[in-house]
């Protein structure tokens, strides 16, 4: 909504010296979001002055149509001679009035004007347009042609209002009454604690039974209906500059005298109305709901096929409008035409003004259903004062006497469905425990009057809510209206005092030291939606049979062409790192973690939960009951180098080993080692697939898998050769886990290291040989490493060698050799009867 500021002065009397700026700080603190204040005319400097032209010489030999023009500006040059001005424009001739600005002055832009010579003659100056004073939207596109009536030498400057400050004001959806002049100007009169001169306040006469006929059949849809005519209006009569400067500020275009008075009533009073060309209207006019397939040509001459919940305007020949959207071609307010040979200017003389009120839902969905945004729409959708449409149409016929010449017919119809006030009641002290702080009876009772609520009562107010405020529903509303006229800045600023002991869960604490682990390691996290298309498991290579094909399907999915839920986190990475490939960054890791989704053991539907209390136990347990089970899973993928190469070395390409540590870094953030044994499964390379597991309440449980993904895989998803992956269940993470980590107490004592180098059958897992080790060094046992596979001649065919390094501490003295060889001994012995692994030499 823009708001001039010399408009609003209209309604409201503020100080003089009151800026844009100041105004916006204080609608502001009103909580209105006044974005901009725009200074219109900024820089504008004369002499811009109404000259007559009094002769036009065309000029020949150039590209373009060339005018040299002489033009009379009085005594604005300081000669009285005619000025001199070469012009490209040809919309205007001989004895017309225009705007002409002379050498000296300064346009909007800082585009200082000079005598200059240009195509063969010198310009002294410039005739303008309404683009080069910035004057807004207009229909000439091309020389301003003023009204006869202005004298020459006046100054254009205070006669166009070039200076002004407009408000651009973002307006809510729930405050359609500040889409007006009159609703703002409410607001700004509230916020300096100034009068406000009401624009609805008119003289109204009452409604009679000779007014023009209408029928209303949907009185839901059309609660009030006002329809007033005029007559005799003069074709010729064209909008005056200040009612065009109005609109241009407000944003709007001038269009003719008639729907430029329709479109300056709806700015100031926030009325949505419609003018009828009574000679095309044929009998009386109705308000009922489309008939299936009927057509109607709007008045941006598109030919729309209605719909049966549409809210039309009719006449006897069927729709004429879309009620509260856009009027139809058929009754069009006609532009006036001169005759050629008689020269008689005919047009629109008789108009039937339409002043109604319309469900704001149905308008809503009209104007979505075809796509048709309008002024009037948005106005309805968001709630129009019902009350203000008898003034709005009278209003607009006294605006149709004064600038047109017409006569208004005493006959007024007015349409209206029974109605009472809308009432609230809510406790006198209801604004203070919202707000925190104490305001107190009078003080409330107060800002709600200035919104125009009438309140009775003592400690209970019975509070009865403007006709202008459909927004005002419930006592917190009436709150909200209290606590911002009162400033949200005076509210103290108190910090919440929580509960002790309570905070995040374990299980939350979990998931957040995964991400900052991994984030540690280099990952980047790239969350992606959870929609999926069934064909990605083709994708993926998984077995027809895989429980992962089982999905929850959406009912209205945001794309059809995804319409299931996740069941792993796979399809979203690989597509994130796909894209990021293709925009040129190649060496990627990246994380995520989320829910995945898979069907219910008893599939139902869901029960609807009541809003007016609080569900039972039950309740939400038969909705828990339905819903798809939702485990949280976290998924990392890896391609092109985990290190980088430089001066330090060649760097190295990530691997199937990369992403088995990304899990076993996920899984050390709940105190775990993972169990890695070689598996297969679709999306991994089945030579480079990992499984891994852990133990929940000593049962081995897996947990997930990790490696290289399959090459068809990676062909499918366009990914870069070698791509590794890995994705594990946090939940089963979770319960294998022992609850929140310990810390590792630190031994003051040396470390004594022991290398093993062991020769086991070629097939047998290292990760199997490192677990046996493990198992059968005891407590001693810090770490252990493998730093080196050997296999060849020395080994035998069909054998590997393999090294670790073991690293023995105690907590409360120096280890001995002896000690260290025997546990060094007993890791060997578990491993020889675990694996048949052998001490390479031995």
């Amino acid at each position: 909504m823009r708001v001039p500021l010399s408009w609003l002065r209209e309604y409201v009397d503020l100080p003089a010296t009151e800026t844009g700026r100041d105004v916006q700080a204080k609608l502001v603190d009103g909580g209105l979001e006044v974005e901009t204040v725009e200074q219109l005319g900024q820089g504008l400097k004369g002499p811009l002055v109404v000259g007559k032209v009094l002769t036009i010489e065309e000029l020949e030999g150039f590209k373009k149509p060339i005018r040299f023009c002489t033009v009379d500006v009085g005594q604005a040059n300081g000669t009285g001679e005619p000025q001199e001005i070469v012009c490209g424009a040809r919309n205007f001739a001989v004895g017309d009035k225009v705007v002409v600005v002379l050498p000296g002055a300064v346009l909007p832009g800082d585009f200082a004007i000079a005598a200059r010579k240009t195509y063969g003659r010198t310009s002294h100056g410039m005739i303008c347009s309404s683009d080069e004073l910035g004057m807004g939207p207009d229909t000439t596109g091309g020389i301003i042609v003023l009204p006869p009536e202005h004298e020459v030498g006046t100054d254009a400057i205070a006669l166009l209002e070039l200076v002004d400050e407009v408000l651009d004001i973002a307006v809510t959806a729930n405050r359609g009454d500040c889409l007006s002049m009159r609703g703002v100007a409410r607001e700004t009169a509230i916020a300096y604690g100034l009068p406000l001169r009401d624009p609805a306040l008119l003289d109204v006469p009452a409604p009679n039974s000779y007014g023009y006929p209408v029928k209303v059949a949907d009185p839901i849809g059309c609660d009030r209906f006002t329809a007033r005519t005029v007559t005799g209006l003069d074709p010729e009569a064209r909008s005056p500059i200040w009612l065009q400067r109005r609109l241009q500020k407000a944003g709007m275009r001038p269009i003719s005298l008639a729907v430029d008075i329709t479109n300056y009533v709806m700015i100031e009073l926030g009325q949505p109305l419609h003018a009828y060309d009574r000679t095309l209207v044929d009998g009386p006019i109705g308000v009922r709901r489309a008939e299936p397939g009927e057509l109607l040509t709007t008045l941006d001459g598109t030919k729309r096929k209605l719909d049966a919940a549409d809210l039309v305007i009719t006449d006897n020949r069927g729709p004429i409008g879309l009620a509260g959207v856009m009027g139809g071609a058929n009754t069009e307010i006609a532009d006036s035409v001169t005759d050629p040979e008689t020269g008689e200017v005919k047009g629109t003389t008789e108009v039937v003004i339409e002043a109604a009120h319309f469900d704001a839902v149905a308008i809503a969905r009209t104007a979505r259903r075809h796509k048709l945004t309008s002024e009037a729409s948005k106005r309805f959708e968001r709630g129009v004062d019902p009350q203000a449409a008898s003034a709005a149409a009278q209003r607009t016929v006294d605006l149709l006497v004064l600038l047109a010449g017409g006569t208004a017919e005493a006959g007024v119809t007015e349409i209206v469905s029974p109605s009472a006030p809308r009432t609230i009641s809510m406790r006198a002290d209801h604004p203070d425990r919202v707000a925190g702080i104490e305001y107190g009876r009078e003080t409330v009772v107060r800002r709600l009057q200035e919104v125009g609520c009438d309140a009775y009562g003592q400690d209970e107010l019975v509070v009865t809510v403007p006709s202008w405020r459909p927004d005002l529903t419930e006592p917190n509303d009436l709150a909200e209206e209290v606590i911002r006229l009162e400033g949200y800045a005076n509210l103290p600023s108190t910090l919440p005092k929580p509960p002790a002991g309570r905070g995040l869960t374990e299980r939350q604490r979990l998931h957040r030291r995964v991400g900052r682990a991994l984030a540690g390691a280099g990952f980047t996290e790239a969350p992606s939606y959870p929609f999926v298309a069934e064909s990605v498991f083709d994708q993926l290579g998984l077995d027809k049979d895989d429980a992962n094909r089982s999905v929850v399907k959406l009912v209205n999915p945001l794309s059809d062409e995804e319409p299931a839920l996740r069941t792993t986190l796979l399809p979203g990475l690989l597509a994130t790192l796909r894209r990021n490939v293709g925009r040129g960054s190649h060496d990627l890791a990246l994380f995520e973690t989320g829910l995945v989704f898979h069907p219910s053991a008893n599939p139902g539907v869901a029960a609807r939960l009541p809003v007016d209390r609080r569900p039972t136990d039950d309740e939400i347990a038969a909705l828990n009951a339905v819903l798809p089970v939702q485990p949280r899973h976290v998924g990392a993928v890896i391609a092109g180098a985990r290190e980088q190469a430089g001066w330090w070395g060649k760097g190295r390409p990530a691997d199937w080993a990369d992403a088995i540590e990304a899990a076993r870094t996920v899984a050390r953030e709940a105190g775990l080692e993972l169990a890695v044994e070689q598996g297969q499964y679709g999306p991994w390379h089945p030579g480079r697939c990992a499984e891994l597991y852990v133990f929940v309440e000593g049962v081995k449980t897996l947990a997930g898998y990790a490696g290289e993904l399959h090459p068809r895989v990676v062909k499918a998803f366009g990914l870069p050769a070698r791509s590794c992956a890995m994705e594990l269940d946090l939940d089963v993470i979770e319960r294998a886990g022992e609850g929140a980590v310990q810390a590792p107490s630190i031994s003051t004592f040396p470390v004594a290291t022991q290398d093993v180098a062991l020769v086991v059958d070629a097939q047998v897992p290292a990760a199997a040989v490192e677990n046996a080790l493990s198992a059968g060094a005891g407590e001693l046992l810090e770490s252990i490493r493998l730093f080196d596979v050997y296999s060849g001649e020395q080994v035998g065919e069909g054998k590997k060698s393999l090294a670790y390094a073991l690293r023995f501490r105690a907590a409360d003295r120096t280890l001995t050799v002896e000690e260290a060889t025997a546990a060094r001994d007993a890791a060997v012995a578990r491993a020889a009867e675990a694996t048949g692994a052998v001490l390479r030499g031995a």
